[in-house]
């Protein structure tokens, strides 16, 4: 028998209609929520209203395709002249609407979420609380974005992580950390993005595990187990001091304290692109306040 041939005219109009469907097909993404997200192509107009969101399109080098951001997102120095759309707790539905975006980038925790899909808005909700977690969304961010080298630009974050652990003497291992994250008594406890940099680094976090990533903590509960070295931002330092028993702790008498300023605060509570410096801000502050 003959062996059948197919015409070339006839396998270049099979290739054409090939990727014709596949482009039909069009993009699809999962988010945090299990939500699987379905657009016709790569966005070019996108929202962001989480800062760690914001940072992680730049990082993928697509800060052009942002046409609105949060109120808190402020890095790189290029989003700060964008359109606010509100906060990622709050979003403005309006100014978001108006931005006419293809898809809007949110915390899952966000009220706004399901208004925004009730109007026809496509929305990727993300929320990274932990290392693995802000590894999760670069690559989730790198699908969306059609950004091929997510995954390599995540392990030069870790990379530069795990340099700033080197970079500490052993001695670090036997200090004993509370990090306050934010006003009221928020902590990091171990199991979030903070907690984990802080084993990494090599400290013991004074906060045990049964208490979540951000517990909120007594005071007396931080007067008991009194530790070594405090790490606290600018904006939640005032009045410490005052708290019932703290004035008597080891930190507070040997001044072993670190207040990070605002910028740093920015750096070191945001889990995604920017973790490798925040490592070296920690180990700075370890090597600085905690060694001596």
């Amino acid at each position: 028998m003959k062996a059948t041939h197919i015409p070339r005219w006839l396998s270049a109009v099979a290739l054409l209609w090939w990727a014709g469907s596949l482009h039909a097909a069009g993009l699809q993404v999962t988010d945090d929520r299990g939500v699987v997200v379905s657009l016709p192509q790569s966005p070019q107009r996108i929202v962001s209203l989480l800062p760690s969101l914001t940072e992680t399109v730049c990082e993928l080098g697509q800060c052009q395709r942002l046409v609105g951001v949060d109120r808190y997102s402020n890095h790189p120095a290029s989003v700060r002249a964008l359109p606010k759309a509100g906060g990622g707790i709050d979003p403005n539905i309006e100014a978001i609407v108006a931005l006419k975006p293809d898809v809007v980038l949110m915390a899952t925790s966000s009220r706004g979420v399901q208004r925004l899909e009730a109007l026809g808005l496509k929305v990727l909700a993300m929320e990274p609380k932990s290392s693995a977690d802000a590894q999760r969304v670069m690559g989730k961010l790198g699908q969306l974005l059609e950004v091929p080298d997510a995954h390599r630009i995540w392990r030069a974050i870790d990379a530069g992580v795990m340099a700033a652990a080197q970079s500490l003497p052993p001695g670090a291992r036997s200090l004993r950390v509370y990090y306050e994250v934010s006003a009221g008594g928020y902590a990091a406890g171990t199991q979030s993005f903070i907690g984990e940099m802080m084993t990494r680094l090599g400290v013991q976090n004074i906060v045990t595990p049964d208490l979540g990533p951000f517990p909120r903590i007594n005071p007396e509960y931080v007067v008991r187990a009194n530790p070594d070295l405090i790490m606290i931002g600018a904006r939640n330092v005032q009045g410490m001091a005052q708290r019932p028993g703290w004035s008597s702790m080891k930190a507070l008498r040997e001044q072993r304290m670190c207040v990070f300023t605002e910028a740093e605060s920015d750096v070191l509570v945001r889990p995604g692109p920017r973790m490798a410096e925040a490592a070296r801000v920690m180990a700075r502050c370890i090597n600085e306040k905690g060694l001596r």
